[in-house]
């Protein structure tokens, strides 16, 4: 009988990791000297070494974060990655954190919240950390990526919650079968949760240990060590419950009261010395009740110009402002003459503005416009270079697209920065909307105080400085109160 055929050899699987002959370097120190890895697809792989060996910098070669001077790079997929401060997004809640790599990519999944359900409508600054590490690792998950890429993770919890989310990843690597490359500086932990351990030291790999199985959890397992653990029973860690609202303190309630009824004092001691020119505190309260639907129209007219000139200052201010936070080199090109723009008094360009557009609600808008457009412009710009480095890194690692990087993470980042401009901005804009109506004349409380004033009715002119004060802290209370509420999701 003739012997059966040999079967083929099989071909072994491709690795999910593969990197050779990596090379980095900073500032002519090399981090990493020619390292060769391979990881192997569903296999957990630690890398453990002293402080400044080039783990953490490893992991962001792996996940593109960081580009090697020399070595070749092969990743099966695009890996998701948990950073080691986590970089949950301070304006999105935990479920929103939870869902930003599907509402970017279109992609992936929420397979578990990991025992976050009655914490999904609480903010990052609510959270301990321990629920912080949860809501990144559900986060990595929801990707969907083949490859899970985590950077000490768990270093800043305690020894307790520690352990519990050491058994919970272990039993997450078990269930799910992803590849995981894990730094960590803990001995005990690497051992425990890895098949392998890579050791490196000084940029190079200096031994690579199968652990698969070598590992326990604690150490504390009898004795006085296990009654201890017995009596501090499962940690865990739940979320930071925010202190309530402080009161206003009673002095800031009497010193505003206190200085207002200094100011009434000294303008009826005023008034009193040049009653001509200065008319009381009653009187000025009279007119406003004799004249009120005078004033009343005067107010609708410069309320027009300033949201009007509002209005223009926006869309002029915020894309130029973007595209100046964006671009060093047209920040420099467009300065000058914005500076000197703003440096030009409305009185001067006045006599054109009447030449070019006439009397009218025109000039005032475009009065406006010029003056309050300096806030928006600098804030925006402002803003978009406040947007942290290391969120802009989170959405490169979802593969975030231009438009869903402007969308989820600049717009946001860079809203309380450009709300705290548009406070300056209303009360410029009530102020250039005023002194147009002193020069371009027409309805309004600029023009209405100047003809008053004019006709020596000294009373009707104060009563209508009076009401537009008193639009200005309006105004101003509007914009903080749109403020608190978009930005609710900040510590108070």
């Amino acid at each position: 009988m003739g012997q059966a055929p040999a079967a083929p050899p099989t071909t072994p699987a491709a690795p999910a990791i593969r990197l050779s002959g990596i090379t980095v370097a900073f500032e002519g120190r090399e981090v990493l000297k020619g390292v060769d890895l391979e990881v192997r697809k569903g296999e957990f792989v630690a890398i453990i070494g002293p402080s400044g060996g080039g783990k953490s910098t490893l992991l962001r070669v792996v996940a593109g974060l960081q580009k090697a001077q020399a070595g070749t790079v092969e990743v099966l997929g695009r890996p998701a990655m948990v950073f080691q401060d986590y970089r949950l997004l301070p304006w999105r809640n935990v479920e929103q954190n939870i869902r930003l790599p599907i509402e970017l990519t279109g992609r992936g999944r929420i397979e578990t919240h990991l025992g976050m359900k009655p914490y999904l409508r609480l903010y990052p600054h609510q959270l301990s950390g321990g629920m912080k590490a949860r809501v990144a690792i559900a986060r990595a998950l929801a990707q969907e990526a083949e490859v899970l890429l985590m950077d000490e993770p768990f270093a800043a919890l305690d020894a307790l919650v520690r352990e519990r989310f050491n058994l919970e990843l272990k039993r997450l690597h078990e269930r799910t079968g992803k590849t995981i490359l894990f730094v960590t500086h803990s001995i005990r932990e690497a051992v425990y949760l890895a098949d392998r351990v890579v050791v490196l030291t000084g940029g190079r790999i200096d031994a690579v240990l199968e652990t698969r199985g070598e590992g326990r959890l604690t150490a504390f397992t009898d004795g006085v060590e296990a009654l201890l653990r017995e009596r501090l029973g499962v940690a865990d860690s739940t979320f930071i419950e925010p202190p309530p609202p402080p009161l206003r303190p009673p002095w800031e309630v009497v010193g505003v009261l206190g200085l207002t009824g200094l100011f009434f004092l000294l303008w009826s001691l005023l008034s009193a010395r040049i009653p001509l020119f200065m008319p009381s505190p009653f009187q000025v309260f009279r007119a406003l009740l004799d004249n009120t639907p005078l004033l009343l129209q005067a107010t609708l007219a410069t309320l027009e110009a300033v949201f009007l000139g509002i209005f223009f200052a926006l869309l002029l201010g915020l894309p130029l402002g973007y595209w100046m936070g964006r671009s060093r080199p047209l920040e420099r090109l467009l300065s000058p003459f914005i500076v000197a723009l703003q440096a030009v008094p409305t009185v001067i360009i006045a006599p054109l503005l009447i030449i070019w557009f006439g009397y009218g609600l025109v000039p005032k808008v475009i009065t406006v416009a010029l003056v309050s457009v300096f806030p928006v412009l600098v804030s925006t710009m402002v803003g978009v270079r406040e947007v942290d480095r290391v969120y802009r890194e989170v959405f490169q690692t979802m593969g975030a697209t231009a438009w869903g990087v402007f969308a989820k993470l600049e717009v946001p980042g860079a809203l309380p920065v450009v709300l705290g401009g548009l406070r300056l901005t209303v009360s410029l804009a009530l102020i250039g909307a005023v002194v147009a109506e002193f020069v371009f004349g027409g309805a309004g409380l600029g023009y209405l105080a100047n003809t008053e004033r004019l006709n020596f009715r000294y009373a009707n002119a104060f009563a209508a400085v009076l009401v537009t004060v008193g639009l200005g802290i309006l105004l101003y209370a509007l914009v903080a109160g749109l403020e608190g509420y978009v930005l609710r999701y900040r510590r108070r």
